[in-house]
């Protein structure tokens, strides 16, 4: 019998919380690279587009940072930009 460390034990409450809330559990996802590869084919497949490596590392550069609220933040600005770009430019204006 092998003995469960606090980690292991958070780690299976946490698999355990997410499932709960209906996410999927990835076991094939198990370091930062497989993460990356998984989230660049959803992000070209829901975009329609296909990235060169170095389109790619610039994204992430864009959106990745150890401030969870600055990369949420820095992906919205992103986002909304790419957006701003496919519609009317003179709806863009910013009144304050």
């Amino acid at each position: 019998m092998t003995m469960a460390t606090p980690e292991s034990k958070f780690e299976e409450a946490l698999i355990g919380r997410l499932t709960d809330l209906k996410y999927t559990h990835r076991p094939d996802i198990r370091d930062r690279a497989a993460l990356e590869d998984n989230f660049r084919g959803h992000f070209q497949s829901l975009n329609r587009v296909q990235l060169t490596d170095g389109e790619f590392k610039r994204l992430l550069d864009q959106i990745v940072t150890s401030d969870v609220a600055a990369s949420l933040s820095n992906f919205d600005t992103l986002i909304t930009a790419q957006v701003g770009e496919n519609t009317n430019p003179s709806s863009s204006t910013n009144t304050a």
